[in-house]
């Protein structure tokens, strides 16, 4: 099930330029009513469910179904960002809750370098077969 937001708790990230929803989603789905300062999913047939407007938004604003695999049919599943890390708080039909507590980023943003240690690339060697996939060059099949 694609994510909604429950109207009574979304603030529009305090009439920013753009909310954390809007800015987190990988398929460009939320945005912001601006006459009633709340986000929605504007295509919720296209929402993939990757739970990252849920992580970001800072009032719990936005929910998804709970895949199965996880959280058996009528839980909830409710993150709660910290600074270092994620807790995950899933609350059962029965009213039992499970919580569950992962790291998440501790690297500034841009600071990595995925480069860092691969030697520079050799333009001239391009063309190449197999160059740019493997280490070796692909046999050559001849009909």
């Amino acid at each position: 099930m694609p994510s909604y937001v429950i109207t009574e708790k979304c603030d529009g990230c305090k009439a920013q330029d753009k909310t954390a929803c809007q800015y987190i989603c990988p398929n460009d789905l939320m945005t912001l009513n601006r006459d009633l300062m709340k986000a929605y999913n504007q295509e919720p047939d296209q929402c993939w469910e990757c739970y990252n407007c849920v992580k970001i938004c800072p009032q719990q604003a936005i929910e998804i179904r709970a895949y199965q695999d996880f959280a058996p049919l009528g839980a909830n599943v409710i993150p709660m960002r910290g600074t270092d890390s994620i807790m995950w708080t899933i609350k059962f039909r029965n009213g039992k809750l499970q919580r569950f507590k992962f790291p998440i980023r501790t690297t500034a943003e841009g600071s990595v370098d995925p480069y860092k240690g691969k030697p520079e690339a050799d333009q001239s060697k391009i063309k190449q077969p197999g160059y740019f996939t493997t280490t070796k060059a692909m046999p050559v099949i001849k009909k």
